[in-house]
C-alpha cells in the first residue's frame, strides 16, 4: 500500500532480514525435531494453529486484552476527526477506531493489513494530552499500519511461540513416560534434554531478533509521524507526558499491560526487574527524543 508516509527502506530491510534469519532458524529447528523427536512436530502444528488465529484475529485479540471497544463518529467525534484528517493527509484507508477504558496513557494499532486494522486510544491518553498531541500519537500508530510491521511482528513471533510450546511438550512428555523414543531399547531422557535445549536456544534467538526489530519499528513510526504532521516537537511533547504519567499508574495495572508492550505507543513498565524492562520492545525515551529533535532541525533548514 502506497501512502504519504515516508518510505523507510531501513525498516523494510530489517523486516526482510529478520524474517530470513528466523526462516533459517525454523528450518534448523524442524530438522532437529525430525532427527531426535518426531512427536515434537505436534507442538509445531499447535503453534501454527495459534499463529493463524493470531494473524487473522490480531485486532480483536488486542482489543479484548485491553478492554477496547469500537466507537462510531457519534460516540467519539474528536477521535474520529483526528483519524479522518490523518488518513486524508496520508492518503490511506481509514482503520476502525476504538477506545479502551484504561487509565494507562497509551495507544496502539493492530491488524493483519490496512483493510483489517484498528487504532485504539485509552481514556487515560485522551484525558492527559491535548488534541495536537493525540494527533501526533495516532499518526505514529497509523505509520505502523501503513508499513505493515504489525503483521510482520505477528509472523515473526511464531518461532518463539513454537519453541516455547515444544519445551513444554518435551517436559511433560518426559515427565509422564518418555518422549520421542526411537524404539523400546532407547531411553527417552536424553531426547527430552536435547529437545528442551535446542528449543530454549531457538526461543532465545528469535526473542532477541524480534525485540531488535521492534525497537527499530518504533523509531520508524516516530519518523513517519513527525514527517506526516510536520510537528516533531508535538510528538516529543506527547512522549514526555506519557512517559512521565506512566510512573503514576499502579504497578499492578502496569504489570497486567506489559504483555502488550510491543503494540503500545510507549511501554508500560512496572518498577523493578522484569523481562520487559531487560529486553525492551521500545528504544529509550532519550533516543526517541534525540531523533525528533534532529528531524525538527532538518525541517527548519529546508
Amino acid at each position: 500500500m502506497r501512502t504519504r508516509f515516508p518510505v523507510d527502506r531501513g525498516l523494510s530491510a530489517r523486516m526482510l532480514l529478520t524474517m530470513f534469519l528466523l526462516g533459517l532458524l525454523y528450518v534448523a529447528f524442524v530438522a532437529v525435531l525430525f532427527a531426535v523427536a518426531k512427536d515434537g512436530l505436534v507442538a509445531l502444528v499447535v503453534a501454527a494453529g495459534f499463529l493463524l488465529v493470531q494473524y487473522l484475529a490480531s485486532d480483536r485479540i488486542a482489543l479484548f486484552a485491553m478492554g477496547g471497544k469500537e466507537v462510531g463518529p457519534d460516540e467519539a467525534p474528536t477521535l474520529h476527526g483526528i483519524v479522518d484528517r490523518l488518513c486524508a493527509l496520508a492518503d490511506m484507508p481509514k482503520p476502525r477506531v476504538a477506545i479502551a477504558d484504561s487509565d494507562i496513557p497509551n495507544a496502539f494499532a493492530t491488524g493483519r493489513n490496512p483493510a483489517h486494522a484498528v487504532v485504539c486510544a485509552t481514556t487515560g491518553l485522551m484525558r492527559r494530552l491535548d488534541e495536537p498531541e493525540i494527533e501526533a500519537v495516532l499518526a505514529h500508530e497509523l505509520s505502523h499500519v501503513a508499513h505493515r510491521d504489525v503483521a510482520v511482528m505477528t509472523i515473526a513471533s511464531f518461532l518463539g511461540l513454537a519453541a516455547g510450546l515444544v519445551v513444554r511438550f518435551a517436559y511433560y512428555a518426559g515427565l509422564f513416560g518418555g518422549y520421542g523414543r526411537r524404539d523400546d531399547r532407547d531411553s527417552g531422557l536424553p531426547v527430552v534434554l536435547v529437545v528442551m535445549l535446542v528449543s530454549a536456544v531457538v526461543y532465545a534467538v528469535s526473542f532477541l531478533l524480534t525485540r531488535a526489530l521492534s525497537r527499530y519499528r518504533e523509531l520508524s513510526a516516530d519518523r513517519g509521524a513527525a514527517v506526516l504532521t510536520g510537528r516533531p516537537s508535538t510528538l516529543a511533547s506527547a512522549l514526555v507526558k506519557v512517559s512521565g504519567e506512566m510512573s503514576k499508574i499502579p504497578e499492578r495495572d502496569l504489570r497486567s499491560a506489559e504483555p502488550l508492550n510491543a503494540f503500545f505507543f510507549a511501554p508500560a513498565l512496572a518498577k523493578g526487574f522484569s523481562l520487559s524492562s531487560l529486553f525492551a520492545t521500545h528504544p529509550p525515551l532519550e533516543r526517541r527524543l534525540e531523533q525528533l529533535t534532529r528531524i525538527e532541525a532538518q525541517m527548519g533548514t529546508t
